[in-house]
Order: C-alpha cells, then sequence, then structure tokens
C-alpha cells in the first residue's frame, strides 16, 4: 500500500510559479509507518494512473477551479481498487458531491493537518466514515512541510503558512467562512526553522500564503481599546506584537532572501508595519484593490478601501516604504460600464504598481456574491452542455462560459473582450519594461520581463480567450518561458545556514 497526494490541474506547464504548500503539509501529516507518500503536482505533470494500485490511499485537493479534474481522477482510481479521499475549499463546502460524482471513498472538511493519519488508517481497515470534520486547528497545530520531498528544479517560489484566517468579510472571497475571522498564528520559530530550511535547499523567493498578512488593522486596535472590556484589545494586540517579532526574526535572515505576501489596503494606513515589511525583505504583496470607483467597493462590500486619485496614492504609499504591489481587479461588478475597464488600467499605471490581475467576477461556492446569484438564477435557471450555470464548475473546460452573471449595461462576451485587452496593454513590451527599472541590474530586469509574460500567458490567457487557438499558443508559451524563468529565481544552496536568534 502506498499514500498518494494529487493536486489535479487540466494544465500543464512543466514548472510552476510557486509550490502547492497543502501538498507538502499532508505529506508531513502522513505517519512514517505509511512510508513517504508520492507527490503529483498536475500544474507540472498529469497523474501516471499506473503508479496507483488497488488498496492504496489517494488524496485530492479540490478548489472549485479544480474540481472537475479532480472527480475525474476519483474515478479513476476507484477504478483501480484504490481509495478516493478528498479535502480541500470545495470539498468543505459540498462534502456530498464528491461521492455523487468523483467516486469518494471519504471526504474530510476544513482542515486536514491533524486528522489525515486517522482517514488513512480508517481507508485500510476498511472503515472510513462518509465525512470527517477537521475543523480549524489552532495556530500552534499547522503542520510544517516535508520540503525534503520537493522535486528539484521545478518552482520558482516556495510557500511557508504563518497565518489562517481573514477577519474580513468581502462578498466576493469565501475565506472568512471557511477559515474563520479569527487570525490563526503559527509560532514563530517553527515558521522561520521551514524557510531556513528552504533557503538551505536553494530557495531564496519564499511567498508568506496567508489569507491576509496583516490580521490587525491600526483601526480594529483603536476601536477594541474604546471598549470597556480589554480583552479583545489584548488579544489583537498579541498578534500584531506577534507580526513584528515575526518581521524582526525575518531580519537577520540572508539579504538576498525575498519575501512576498497578501495583505489588505488598511495596511497602507500603517507607516510602522511597512516599515518592518521593508527591513524583513517582504518586498511584494498583492493588495485587493478590487474596483476604482465608490460604487464597485459597494458592490463588493470593501467600501473601506479608497477610489479614484486617493486610491492611486494610497497605492503609492506601498511603494514609497519599499512594498511592491500585486494589484487585484475585478471586472464585471453590476456598476461598471465600459469606461470602467480603461480607467481601471490608466489608474493601475498612475499607482505606479507593479504588477496587476485583471479577473472577471466569478460567484465562488461559499461567497455572498453566489448565494446572491444562485437566489436570483433560481427563478430563470441556464443549463449549458446540461449543467446548471449554477454548478459551473461541473461544465467541462472547453464549454465552461468565462462570465456567469448577467450585467445591466454590457454582455458577457464584452465584459470578457474588454478584460482580455486590459491585460493586453497592461502587460504590453513596452510598458513591461517600464516597470522593470524597479530592479537595478540586467539580470533583474530580464527577470521581470520574463516573469511578466509568463504570468501573462498562465492566468489571462489561458483563463480568459475563449478562442482554442490563443489558448494553445498561451499554454505553448508559458511552456517556454517557464523553465528559463525558474532559473533567474534559483540560488545556491546554503546548506550550513543556521536559524537566527
Amino acid at each position: 500500500m502506498r499514500v498518494h497526494l494529487v493536486n489535479p490541474s487540466h494544465l500543464a506547464f512543466g514548472v510552476a510559479v510557486i509550490t502547492p504548500r497543502w501538498l507538502y503539509v499532508l505529506a508531513a501529516a502522513t505517519p512514517a509507518r505509511f512510508g513517504d507518500p508520492v507527490i503529483t503536482d498536475e500544474t507540472l505533470a498529469p497523474l501516471d494512473i499506473d503508479t496507483v494500485q488497488a488498496g492504496d490511499v489517494v488524496g485530492i485537493g479540490i478548489h472549485s477551479g479544480n474540481a472537475l479534474r479532480g472527480y475525474e481522477l476519483g474515478r479513476l482510481v476507484r477504478a483501480r481498487g484504490a481509495h478516493a479521499v478528498f479535502g480541500g475549499i470545495h470539498a468543505t463546502l459540498y462534502p456530498d458531491e464528491p461521492h455523487e460524482i468523483g467516486g469518494a471513498t471519504t471526504v474530510v472538511k476544513g482542515d486536514g493537518d491533524v486528522l489525515w493519519g486517522r482517514v488513512i488508517e480508517a481507508c485500510l481497515a476498511g472503515t472510513p466514515e462518509r465525512v470527517y470534520e477537521g475543523g480549524r486547528v489552532a495556530g500552534e497545530g499547522l503542520s510544517k512541510a516535508r520540503w525534503d520531498l520537493l522535486p528539484r528544479d521545478r518552482y520558482m517560489w516556495a510557500s511557508v503558512q504563518t497565518v489562517r484566517g481573514c477577519p474580513k468579510h468581502c462578498s466576493f472571497c469565501s475565506v472568512w467562512r471557511t477559515d474563520g475571522q479569527q487570525a490563526r498564528v503559527r509560532a514563530t520559530d517553527a515558521i522561520v526553522e521551514e524557510i531556513v530550511e528552504l533557503r538551505r535547499k536553494g530557495f531564496r523567493f519564499i511567498a508568506l500564503a496567508d489569507d491576509n498578512f496583516y490580521p490587525v488593522a491600526l483601526n480594529d486596535l483603536r476601536m477594541a481599546d474604546r471598549r470597556a472590556d480589554k480583552s479583545t484589545y489584548q488579544r489583537l494586540k498579541a498578534i500584531r506584537d506577534e507580526r513584528f517579532e515575526l518581521m524582526a526574526r525575518l531580519e537577520k535572515l540572508p539579504r538576498d532572501m525575498v519575501f512576498f505576501t497578501q495583505i489588505t489596503m488598511e495596511a497602507a494606513e500603517d507607516p510602522e508595519f511597512l516599515d518592518a515589511m521593508r527591513r524583513a525583505n517582504i518586498k511584494g504583496a498583492l493588495v485587493g484593490v478590487e474596483s476604482v470607483t465608490p460604487e464597485g467597493l459597494k458592490d463588493v462590500y470593501k467600501d473601506f478601501n479608497l477610489a479614484g486619485d486617493a486610491l492611486a496614492a494610497r497605492l503609492q504609499t506601498f511603494r514609497t516604504h519599499g512594498v511592491h504591489v500585486l494589484g487585484s481587479f475585478i471586472f464585471g461588478l453590476p456598476s461598471d460600464t465600459p469606461a470602467t475597464f480603461g480607467a481601471t488600467e490608466a489608474l493601475a499605471e498612475q499607482a505606479n504598481i507593479t504588477f496587476a490581475q485583471f479577473v472577471m467576477l466569478t460567484p465562488f461556492p461559499g461567497t455572498v456574491d453566489f448565494e446572491r446569484w444562485e437566489r436570483e438564477m433560481a427563478t430563470n435557471p441556464t443549463r449549458v452542455d446540461g449543467i446548471p450555470l449554477t454548478r459551473h464548475w461541473l461544465i467541462p473546460q472547453a464549454v465552461r462560459p468565462k462570465v456567469y452573471t448577467s450585467h445591466p449595461l454590457m454582455t458577457a462576451d464584452e465584459i470578457r473582450a474588454r478584460t482580455q485587452a486590459v491585460w493586453d496593454e497592461f502587460y504590453s513590451l513596452p510598458k513591461i519594461w517600464r516597470r522593470s527599472q524597479c530592479v537595478r541590474t540586467l539580470r533583474g530586469r530580464l527577470a521581470f520581463v520574463l516573469v511578466s509574460k509568463l504570468y501573462r500567458q498562465m492566468y489571462a490567457n489561458t483563463g480568459i480567450a475563449t478562442d482554442s487557438a490563443r489558448v494553445s499558443r498561451a499554454e505553448k508559451w508559458a511552456r517556454l518561458l517557464a523553465s528559463p524563468t525558474r532559473r533567474l529565481f534559483a540560488a545556491p544552496p546554503m546548506p550550513d545556514l543556521q536559524v537566527p536568534n
């Protein structure tokens, strides 16, 4: 018997940007008596089904975007007499679906860090439960990863998690519902030890793969301090103090290291925090801008953000403090007009953000947007290839729509075409080269150009274009760019690196 862990994907590029951390966390949670698990990340290469034998246990992690491929894999491994164990955010939200469509032996809801060994044993004993409740593991119980199982030369960035959960309640996001609104913070020692292990292996670029690296905003702290009961204030202050302790430890690591994370716009109001990020070599962050208009921000329950010129100034604050922004924008909001697209690209340029992603509004399960859309669609159900549109993740990729919700002013195809045009404009070669001035060396600027083009091919053309020829070309270009880009991120291993105090 062998244990397998599979990250499903319908596209494989040979090289990936960031390590899928959950694979290696569950590998660490696999009891030693079962041997090292066989790990397959299908963004690198598809699962070789011949490696799966009768009696094996196969863990398949799914989100809504790869659920259909995950169910295909589940049926394949069950046909070979193996056990299919589903987990991940989508399985947590729809625990019956893997049984109905994916041939699941069992489903794990919530965190699998603690439960995984018990699930394997139950499968081998022939007594698995239909559904296991993993719940939310406390910060000190979050597992480290088995990075010794990582394949060589296949990833540009490694990933380490420092906190789970997000205190916000954005309408398009399910994290605050599935992972909770209270930050579950890992111990600083465990985080730093894992980072040192990765630098020893030659990774100097590391993503701090957190739901929100800035879980306590200054305003949250002020409001808590006004209450007579100081317990919430003390809890929030302890979390904030831990963030500064972690960044002080990161500051002692080799100066060639680069960290990237995800934070909310509110961090721009906290210069002390931004300066600590800079000193810790956290040089970039994904910031959810979402919309450049006040009306759009109300659409997504994110009116704590700014709009217009004030938004551009706020984004420039990150750059002033040495933190580069990957701005995330959403198109297709009810308040959007045809003019919104050009205005968004212009603001991204005005704000001098380093990278940007432009996504189309997609109602994902577990979100406020999805619940509202599902209620609206109940009165006028639409099917594609015989599948309800409200179960869009089950529609085959070849015919799956790119835009799902109706819009008062624009057709779905117009939204898609305008979104593609913004990607094309922002990632045109002259604009990429101008933005590459943020790095000083020619090698650095070359890396910047290649990463920008690779990012566009992987996340724009393959995800937005409806022209199959364009999608095919994008996949080929991504494969060609991926390998040389990875080499630009590689660094000599530092096997003797010690954990700083």
